[in-house]
């Protein structure tokens, strides 16, 4: 079977699994993964960016080294390379999960308990959750579910479509050592620069396609593309601002604005300002759907970018 197809048939399947099972509940890959980067760092830090990238390498290249000696192993055994292909996608998309966190906090949210609200916002982001109101709340929340869209979703099925399980790998990889380390706390602020700098430019593909397709799935094209393209370039990150713009113009709301993040507050720009509407908790379900379809939307677009590339390959 050709590689092409063996992406195409597993990833369709690792997504589904993701669908309908969500993260395996015990011993994820990503969270043993994350427990080794941290055995790394213990023995690497410096408040130096050289030994931060030593860290980013270390990592994300064992990784996707690894993955491809797994890919290797079985390149002449079809079943098994589709079986891996669906196992590696399953592992490091969280589309589902993602939903979950994202509607336990709008269920709290809408039975008035905030303080439960509160707990579980950790869970999804890295806000402050006691500084922040019901409204602040469910304004966190959408974003979250369209910057980890990008980020759960969109970007590693990209990055399989371009370089099968060792691509799906190596960038929830370089996304998990952004979120331990690619912040702008003390301690992290000059180590983890070579993480944020390898998350902003493996994200940039799947971050633009993202864009795209919430363009498309949103039901309002025009005020998608006119928040992308006025309010985008606002974002402080590359990647989120077209990815947060989009999806507040097609909710037809507001986002950005005051946020804190580990005791420190940002006064960050309005994304969707000049039409959209603050934040409801009724945005949360709107978005997860929207996110819902993205998500699919990226995985016919990868797979058929794949054959077609091989396509081209044997002509």
């Amino acid at each position: 079977m050709r590689a092409d197809r063996i992406f195409a048939y597993g990833a369709t399947a690792g997504l589904i699994g993701d669908l309908l099972l969500g993260d395996p509940r015990r011993g994820h890959p990503v969270a043993a993964f994350g427990q080794a980067a941290a055995g790394v760092e213990s023995r690497l830090w410096r408040d130096h960016r050289g030994w931060g990238a030593l860290h980013a390498l270390v990592c994300a290249g064992g990784a996707a080294g690894a993955a491809a000696l797994a890919a290797r192993a079985v390149r002449n055994r079809p079943a098994a390379a589709v079986a891996l292909t669906a196992a590696a996608t399953w592992s490091v998309v969280g589309g589902t999960s993602l939903g979950r966190e994202a509607r336990a906090i709008g269920g709290a949210l809408a039975a008035g308990d905030i303080e439960v609200a509160r707990e579980r916002l950790p869970h999804l982001c890295g806000r402050d959750p006691q500084a922040l109101d019901g409204p602040q709340i469910a304004r966190a929340v959408v974003e979250s579910v369209a910057e980890n869209t990008s980020d759960a979703v969109v970007g590693a099925l990209v990055w399989g479509a371009i370089g099968g399980v060792p691509g799906l790998v190596g960038f929830r990889a370089v996304n998990t050592l952004d979120a331990m380390v690619g912040h702008r706390s003390p301690r992290h602020r000059r180590y983890g620069w070579a993480s944020a700098r390898l998350d902003d430019l493996a994200g940039w593909p799947g971050a633009r396609l993202t864009a795209v397709l919430a363009v498309a799935a949103g039901g309002r094209p025009r005020e998608a593309v006119r928040a992308w393209r006025a309010d985008a370039g606002k974002h402080p990150s590359p990647n989120a601002g077209p990815v947060e713009a989009s999806f507040a113009g097609a909710l037809g709301v507001r986002l950005g604005g005051t946020l804190a993040y580990g005791g420190r507050v940002e006064h960050r720009p309005v994304l969707n300002g000049a039409t959209g509407r603050d934040v409801h908790v009724a945005d949360i379900e709107r978005a997860v759907r929207l996110s819902r379809r993205v998500s699919v939307l990226a995985l016919g677009v990868c797979a058929a970018a794949r054959l077609a590339s091989g396509r081209r390959g044997r002509a």
